[in-house]
């Protein structure tokens, strides 16, 4: 094994010692076997039993399969040494059907460890997003983060959305699945009636949630905003929680749509976040520009979004309310000409006013 694996050599003393304990224990069951009569249904995957559990973590399935390979090569050069030439035909065969079985059985083996390992990453999984949920970037979520891989991992959101009807452990494979399509870092869990995913490694959430919303079940999915990394998480997923309930209001959410989207909502709901953001985005840029933009727009919408009534209100002319409407898309990124943008400047002054008085 040293002379034909280069890997093997590379193992520790005690590993080394454990593989040649399988290996000599394959070989005692082959030939014990052998000597029974070769029965059908050799036991030999009883050979694994002693070895530690971690040693399948050290060794690949690929390498335990190379390393049977030998032993039993090893055996069928020895068959002449072993019995009569007469019998040489039928040890050849019973070290062939045992290989087989043993190839089976190391399959078998590490099967099982995948399945132990996958159920442990599934609930470690499970605790790093519930903590991501509660906002609890501490020392033991940088431990089980590193578990995952997840210690590297850059631009991150979390994605909120329903539960599809079922189970949940279906939903969130599909997830995985999906996210792992388009190329993204990805964490799941279910909370309740809702369906999570921390998304990492995204350049733009929005558009990757596009491709994901087929594994959601009906009903909006809610976008938080793109963070540095895992341990900022929390803003994002508070986000998207206070967006997934603020967006029945919005008779017409967007599938899927930015939890930024919904700060109107989200403000009417009582989020002080939201109604900050809104009147640090709007009301204040709006206030503080130099061509009175703030009294134009607010004419605009009380005059019903109707331009000559405005203009006759303000005693300008209707082109030097177009030229500042113009000048509130440009300088917040919201149309007064569009109901919905109307709806949230409409929000995000009143909130302004609020605030300004409360000082």
């Amino acid at each position: 094994m040293e002379a034909e694996h280069g890997w093997f050599r590379d193992l520790s003393a005690d590993d080394r010692s454990w593989v040649s304990l399988v290996a000599q224990a394959g070989i005692s069951a082959l030939l014990t076997w052998y000597d029974d009569g070769a029965r059908p249904g050799p036991p030999p995957g009883q050979i694994f039993a002693g070895a530690p559990r971690s040693l399948a973590s050290t060794i690949s399935l690929a390498q335990a399969l190379d390393l049977s390979r030998t032993a039993v090569t090893t055996v069928e050069e020895a068959v002449p040494e072993l019995v009569g030439a007469q019998e040489e035909t039928a040890l050849r065969e019973a070290v062939l059907r045992y290989s087989r079985d043993l190839a089976f059985a190391a399959a078998g083996v590490y099967a099982r460890a995948a399945e132990q390992r996958g159920g442990w990453d599934a609930r470690l999984e499970s605790l790093v997003v519930h903590a991501v949920l509660r906002g609890e970037a501490d020392g033991t979520l940088a431990s089980r983060a590193t578990e995952l891989g997840w210690e590297d991992v850059t631009d991150v959101a979390v994605i909120v959305g329903r539960l599809p009807d079922g189970e949940s452990a279906p939903a969130l494979s599909t997830l995985r699945d999906a996210a792992r399509r388009i190329g993204r870092e990805v964490l799941t869990a279910a909370q309740g009636p809702r369906l999570i995913c921390v998304l990492g490694g995204c350049s733009d959430p929005v558009e990757d949630a596009a491709g994901l919303t087929a594994a959601f079940g009906d009903g909006p999915v809610v976008v938080g905003p793109r963070v540095p990394h895992l341990f900022a998480a929390g803003r994002s997923a508070r986000a998207a929680l206070s967006g997934m309930d603020a967006a029945p209001a919005w008779a017409t959410t967007p599938r899927p749509v930015a939890a930024d989207d919904l700060l109107p909502e989200r403000a009417l709901l009582g989020e002080n976040p939201a109604r900050r953001m809104l009147v640090d985005r709007v009301y204040v840029p709006l206030r503080d520009h130099p061509s009175a933009l703030l009294d134009t727009v607010q004419a605009y919408l009380d005059n019903g979004m109707v331009l000559e009534a405005t203009a006759r209100l303000l005693f300008l002319h209707p082109n030097t309310v177009r030229y500042r409407l113009r000048k509130v898309a440009e300088t917040v990124g919201l149309d007064p000409h569009d109901a919905r943008d109307a709806w949230v400047l409409q929000v995000a002054l009143a909130l302004g006013r609020i605030t300004r008085r409360g000082r």
